[in-house]
C-alpha cells in the first residue's frame, strides 16, 4: 500500500499554482449557520483546473458540488462562510479582492452557466438586450456590443441569429436558451468557465450539440472549464481530469480514464455500478445500489465519513480518518481517502443486487398473440397556435401487453408526453382515435372513466414536488389513494399503507414526515407508491429519474423491476436518458414530430438496423470511457442533426424527418410518407421490429455497418445528398 501525503493536493505550491492555473482551491471549508451553529459542508477540499483543462466534480446531490462553485465566485447565501482555505482565480486570491475588483472579476475573469436557463433569462428583456450587457459589463460600447452579440450567437451556432436576438427567452427551445447563457458566458473571454448542471433536463441530441460547443468553443479560447455534474458519462465525455466528492470532502481524484477505468475509492465504484450502461438489462441483472444516504451537514464523524454507507469497512475504518493516498496510475497521480484502496474495485455487490433475477421468455416460449392490457389505434392531437394548427401526436397505433414495458423516445417536442396524455384521458384525442383498456373501449376523457379504468392507469411524474402535497403526511398522501381506488376503511387500510410501503422500500419513520421533509428519492418513492394504490393495469411513467442522482436511480429503477415482476403492471416509460430506457424497456416507441417513425424489441432497435433518426438520437448518447471495450459494440459515431423542429403550420411534406435527415435519398422523401417497413419478427406480431423509411431496410443495415464521417450526407453540414442517394441505392 503507498504511503499518506504528500498528495496532490496536501502539497500544492500556491505561488507557482498562480502562475500556471485557472483555479487553485486550497483547504477549503465552508460553513453554514443552520439552527444557532455553523454546519460544516466543505471539509479541506482541494484541487486544481490548469489553463485550457476541463475538470470535472461529481457526487450525489448534497455533497456540495454547487457549494464550490457559490465560494469560487463568493457568491454563497448569507448564512454561508468560507471558514479556511484560499481560492485563486488566475493568479488573483479571491477573497483578498475589494468590491470593485471582485466585480472587475465576475465580468472579465470567470464566467457560470446554471443547470436552469429559463431561470438564468430575464424574461422581460430580449435576447440582444440581455446578451449585449455582458459585452457593456467588460467595459464594451453599447452599438459595439450589439455587433458582438450578433457574432457571438453565430459563434454558439444558433441559427437565425438576427430572429433570436428579437426574441424573448420563453420563444426560445430549451437548447437554444442553454445557448444563449453560454454565449453571455463566454462573452468576456473568461479564463475560466464554470458549468453547474448545464445538460439536466436536455433530451439526448440537445445534450449533444451543447457538449460539442462547450468543447469547441473551449479549444478555440483556451478558457478552463470547472464542469459539474450528477451525469457521469457526460463528465467522462468531456474532462480530462475528475475529483470525487463525498459529504463535502474529495474521495478520489485523477484523470479521468484512470478514475473511471479503475477506482480507488469504493463510492466511486458504486456510483459507476449504479449506472445502466451498454448490453445491461433489467431481465439479465439488477443494478447494484449505494445502501443509506448522506450524512447531516456539520455531522461528527470519527474514521472515514463513508463507512456507514461501505461494504468494505471494518473497525480501522470506523476509528482512523484515512489520508489522501496518492497513488501513481496510467495518465498522472490518483489520490483516494480509503484505507484499501488496492482492493476497492471489488467492493462486493449489494445483496439485493445479487439476487437472482427471473429471465425474460424467449420469443418462442411466449403467447403468439397476447391481448394488449392497452391498445391504441389512429391516436391523433392538434393544438391551434397562433391560429395555426400543431398536430403534436399523428395518427398513432400502438399495444402495450400485460407485465412489458413500453419505452417512448424522440427529442422534446416530439409528442411523448402528449401521447402518454391521451392515454391517461388528460387531452381527448382528435375524431377517429380509438383507446381500449383489456379489449373494451376507454373514454377519451378521464371524467368520463370509470373507476376501474381510473386505478388501472396512473402516472408518476419526473418532478414529485410538483405531484405531491407538501402540507399533506406521507401516511395521508397514500391513504386518499387508497381509500379513493379500493373498498377498504379504517384498520384495513393501515394493513394495506403498510404492505404498500414495504413494497416500495419506504421506511416507516417517514410515514408521519411532509413531503417537503423528504429528499428526492423518498419523495419518489411515495409517488410511485402512491401510483400503485389502486392495483393499476398499466402505470406511465414521464421521467421519473431524469432529476435523480445515479445511486438513487438505480433504486427506483429497481424497484420499478421488482413491482412489475410481483404485481404484472406494464408500464408506458418516457425517458431523454437512452441507457436508461435501454435497461428498463421490452419494446422501444421512436417519436419524431408526433409521427410513430420506428417500434420494436428494444435489443432490435438498439442493435439496428434503425431509421435514420433512431440511429441519431443513439450517436449523441454519452458513453463512459471503455464503454464498448471487452466484446461491446462501439459507442456510434456522433450523426450531428441540424435545424430546430418546424414550428406550427410548418409541417414538412413527405417524410416529417427529410429536412433534418442525414441519408435522405432526394424527392421521394420530400413529397411521399414512406410506409413501415419489417426489420425482423413476425409481421403480424406486435413484438415485429418496424421501421418507417423508404430506404430499404437491407440497405439500413448495411448503411449503419459502415464507418462514417459524421457530416457524411448532410448537406445541411456540407455532406452531399446526391453521395446519400448512392449509397442507399
Amino acid at each position: 500500500m503507498n504511503g499518506p501525503p504528500p498528495s496532490s493536493f496536501a502539497a500544492f505550491d500556491v505561488s507557482k499554482s498562480d502562475r500556471t492555473d485557472a483555479l487553485t482551491v486550497v483547504g477549503l471549508t465552508v460553513t453554514y449557520r443552520i439552527g444557532g451553529r455553523d454546519r460544516e459542508v466543505l471539509q479541506d477540499v482541494s484541487f486544481r483546473v490548469r489553463r485550457g483543462e476541463a475538470y470535472g466534480l461529481v457526487g450525489e446531490s448534497g455533497c456540495g458540488k454547487s457549494t464550490v462553485a457559490m465560494a469560487t465566485l463568493r457568491y454563497l447565501p448569507r448564512n454561508g462562510k468560507v471558514k479556511a482555505g484560499k481560492i485563486v482565480i488566475a493568479g488573483e486570491d479571491v477573497h483578498k479582492l475589494g468590491a470593485d475588483a471582485l466585480r472587475g472579476m465576475r465580468a472579465t475573469t470567470v464566467s457560470m452557466v446554471y443547470q436552469d436557463p429559463g431561470r438564468a433569462l430575464n424574461p422581460s428583456l430580449t435576447i440582444a438586450r440581455q446578451v449585449s450587457e455582458a459585452f457593456e459589463a467588460a467595459g464594451v460600447a453599447r452599438d459595439e456590443a450589439l455587433q458582438r452579440t450578433l457574432a457571438m450567437l453565430k459563434r454558439v451556432r444558433i441559427a437565425a441569429p438576427e430572429r433570436v436576438m428579437d426574441s424573448y427567452p420563453h420563444q426560445l427551445s430549451g437548447g437554444m436558451q442553454q445557448r444563449v447563457v453560454i454565449a453571455m458566458a463566454l462573452a468576456s473571454n473568461p479564463a475560466l468557465l464554470i458549468l453547474d448542471e448545464p445538460t439536466t433536463g436536455l433530451d439526448a441530441t440537445v445534450e449533444a450539440e451543447v457538449l460539442d460547443l462547450v468543447a469547441q468553443l473551449r479549444q478555440e479560447l483556451g478558457t478552463a472549464v470547472l464542469f459539474i455534474s450528477h451525469n457521469l458519462a457526460v463528465i467522462g465525455r468531456m474532462c480530462e481530469r475528475v475529483g470525487v466528492l463525498y459529504a463535502g470532502k474529495l474521495v478520489e481524484e485523477g484523470a479521468t480514464q484512470d478514475v473511471f477505468a479503475r477506482p480507488r475509492h469504493p463510492y466511486t465504484v458504486g456510483l459507476l455500478r449504479c449506472l445502466p450502461t451498454a448490453g445491461r438489462s433489467k431481465d439479465r441483472e439488477r443494478l447494484d445500489t449505494i445502501a443509506g444516504g448522506l450524512p447531516l451537514p456539520g455531522s461528527v464523524t470519527q474514521g472515514c465519513i463513508y463507512a456507514e454507507r461501505c461494504r468494505l469497512a471494518d473497525e480501522r475504518c470506523r476509528r482512523d480518518a484515512p489520508p489522501p493516498y496518492r497513488l501513481g496510475a496510467a495518465h498522472g497521480d490518483q489520490m483516494a481517502r480509503c484505507h484499501y484502496h488496492e482492493r476497492a474495485i471489488e467492493l462486493p455487490q449489494a445483496a439485493s443486487s445479487a439476487a437472482p433475477v427471473r429471465a425474460a421468455a424467449p420469443d418462442a416460449a411466449r403467447p403468439a398473440a397476447p391481448s394488449p392490457v392497452l391498445r391504441a389505434h389512429n391516436l391523433s392531437k392538434t393544438f391551434h397556435v397562433s391560429g395555426a394548427p400543431l398536430r403534436a401526436v399523428d395518427d398513432v397505433s400502438l399495444e402495450l401487453a400485460s407485465g412489458e414495458t413500453l419505452g417512448l423516445v424522440g427529442e422534446s417536442g416530439s409528442g411523448k408526453t402528449t401521447l402518454a396524455r391521451l392515454m391517461l384521458g388528460l387531452l381527448a384525442p382528435d375524431a377517429g382515435g380509438v383507446l381500449e383498456l383489456d379489449g373494451a373501449p376507454l373514454a377519451a376523457r378521464v371524467t368520463r372513466r370509470s373507476d376501474a379504468q381510473l386505478k388501472s392507469l396512473q402516472i408518476v411524474f419526473q418532478n414529485p414536488d410538483s405531484a405531491l402535497n407538501r402540507a399533506h403526511s406521507v401516511k395521508r398522501l397514500i391513504g386518499r389513494a387508497l381509500a379513493r381506488f379500493t373498498a377498504l376503511r379504517g384498520p384495513e387500510i393501515d394493513a394495506r399503507l403498510a404492505t404498500l410501503t414495504d413494497a416500495v422500500r419506504l421506511p416507516e419513520r417517514y410515514l408521519d414526515a411532509r413531503s417537503r421533509q423528504l429528499s428526492g428519492g423518498l419523495k419518489q418513492r411515495v409517488a410511485i407508491a402512491r401510483a400503485f394504490a389502486g392495483d393499476p393495469r398499466v402505470v406511465v411513467c414521464d421521467e421519473p429519474t431524469s432529476s435523480l442522482d445515479v445511486s438513487v436511480q438505480a433504486a427506483i429503477l429497481n424497484l420499478l423491476a421488482d413491482l412489475q415482476r410481483e404485481r404484472g403492471v406494464s408500464y408506458v416509460f418516457i425517458s431523454h436518458d437512452l441507457h436508461v430506457v435501454r435497461y428498463v424497456s421490452d419494446r422501444i416507441a421512436v417519436l419524431y414530430l408526433g409521427r410513430l417513425l420506428e417500434i420494436g424489441p428494444a435489443a432490435a432497435v438498439f442493435d439496428g438496423p434503425q431509421h435514420p433518426y433512431t440511429e441519431a438520437l443513439l450517436s449523441a448518447v454519452p458513453t463512459l470511457p471503455g464503454d464498448g471495450g471487452s466484446g461491446e459494440p462501439r459507442p456510434p459515431t456522433r450523426i450531428r442533426l441540424t435545424g430546430e423542429l418546424p414550428g406550427p403550420g410548418a409541417m414538412p411534406s413527405g417524410c416529417v424527418f427529410h429536412p433534418r435527415c442525414p441519408r435522405k435519398l432526394g424527392a421521394i422523401c420530400e413529397q411521399q410518407d414512406p410506409p413501415f417497413a419489417d426489420a425482423g419478427g413476425a409481421a403480424n406480431l406486435p413484438s415485429a421490429h418496424r421501421i418507417r423509411c423508404h430506404i430499404p431496410v437491407a440497405t439500413l443495415r448495411e448503411l449503419q455497418r459502415e464507418p462514417r464521417d459524421d457530416n457524411a450526407g448532410n448537406p445541411a453540414n456540407g455532406g452531399d445528398a446526391d453521395d446519400a442517394s448512392r449509397n442507399a441505392s
